[in-house]
């Protein structure tokens, strides 16, 4: 089963994709996972990805596919695959149908995980990691035992925030989100593949509701 994860910052979807991966035995692709692979592989496509990131250049679309491809190819996607990150753009959707279809293979489902957006802003902004162990906490869902001490790994005053995870920024970036995926939601809309799913409430509920979107 081929999927790709569509959802605002700090929707759930790695993990959700994580659950997706372990039940399914799928495999996550990553674009930002397979470039930072690609760098330190020595490969031709991967020394031409570390000459574009070294030049500070955004790497193509087309650079972007042939990773996947080649990631296709190597059968270690034999169960299908998590699409995460990509596509981000109509371009980039109709080149990933492309490659898929050379290949014989297909998008079987496109899951929008939607949370209202002072839910995601509470869910964002309230939360915060062990900067020794990187167990992650919340202020309101998941505060420590102890206070300044983690409950994993018993570190004091280890604890650290995003810089960009506050008010102002999050809504950025939920901005940012909307206005670059709304065409991506019609264009799967328009082929029958999206499903939309809510992405608010416990991690086994939200997979519940993910389970019956692709088997349904």
């Amino acid at each position: 089963m081929n999927i790709i994860l569509i959802g605002p910052p700090g929707a759930g979807k790695g993990t959700q994709a994580q659950k997706l991966v372990v039940e399914r035995g799928i495999v996550q692709l990553s674009t930002g996972d397979m470039l930072r692979e690609a760098q330190a592989s020595g490969s031709e496509m991967g020394q031409k990805v570390k000459d574009i990131m070294a030049r500070g250049d955004l790497v193509t679309d087309e650079i972007v596919i042939g990773l996947i491809a080649e990631r296709l190819d190597s059968g270690a996607a034999g169960a299908g695959a998590i699409f995460d990150g990509f596509p981000r753009t109509l371009g980039q959707a109709d080149a990933l149908g492309e490659m898929m279809a050379s290949k014989g293979l297909a998008l079987d489902c496109v899951v929008a995980m939607t949370v209202d957006d002072d839910a995601l802003v509470a869910r964002v902004t309230g939360r915060f990691t062990c900067g020794n162990c990187g167990e992650v906490y919340h202020d309101a869902n998941k505060p420590p035992k102890h206070a300044n001490t983690c409950d994993k790994c018993d570190a004091k005053d280890s604890f650290k925030r995003r810089p960009d995870d506050n008010e102002e920024s999050m809504r950025t970036r939920l901005f940012n989100y909307y206005r670059d995926t709304s065409t991506l939601i019609g264009y799967y809309h328009a082929k029958g593949l999206l499903k939309t799913i809510d992405g608010l409430g416990e991690i086994e509920e939200v997979a519940g509701r993910m389970n019956v979107a692709l088997d349904g």
